[in-house]
């Protein structure tokens, strides 16, 4: 075993001009377009972490919060949350950059689950991350909940078996309105 890995070593960062043939009538970059620039880099992130080849298998809690336009940088950024075994959350924040007025804006945020293969193809378990700050720290915990929420969502799991999930949601439910 190597030296442990934390977060911000699998951390990837791209930056693209949105071109003409990246954008619509209305000059915003396509989504798909955006989404395999995410994909991308949320697939570097995971091969940093795995040292391995690792494929797509989910992307969740996509939102688009912002259009990005014609000339304009997108400033994309990955890294690990968490491992399970052989799959890893990846985590994706987009930005746009305006470079002539020298600001950024939010304009996309995903979760990618990757699974990494070994030479035949097959998913090989990999090594975990090691969340370092207080902020890596949460992401972990919460990559719990999202997975949990994923195998249940898919009929995996049930509700008996998602306990991550199940503190969440009872914490939830026990809250009271009279504060």
């Amino acid at each position: 075993m190597g030296a442990q890995k934390t977060p911000h070593d699998s951390r990837s960062v791209m930056s693209e001009v949105t071109l003409p043939n990246d954008t619509n009538p209305y000059g915003t970059m396509f989504g798909g377009r955006l989404m395999s620039l995410m994909d991308k880099c949320a697939a570097i992130s995971a091969m940093r972490h795995t040292e391995l080849v690792c494929v797509t298998v989910a992307i969740d809690s996509v939102e688009f919060a912002s259009p990005i336009y014609l000339g304009e940088l997108v400033v994309i950024e990955a890294w690990v949350n968490r491992v399970f075994n052989s799959s890893l959350e990846v985590e994706v924040m987009v930005e746009a950059e305006n470079i002539f007025k020298k600001k950024r804006r939010l304009c996309n945020h995903a979760f990618f689950t990757f699974v990494a293969v070994n030479d035949q193809g097959e998913p090989t378990a990999v090594e975990p991350v090691y969340p370092q700050t207080d902020l890596e720290k949460q992401r972990y915990e919460k990559a719990a909940l999202r997975r949990e929420l994923r195998l249940y969502m898919k009929g995996r799991i049930s509700l008996e078996e998602a306990v991550h999930l199940q503190d969440d949601l009872i914490a939830e439910i026990s809250k009271t309105d009279l504060q």
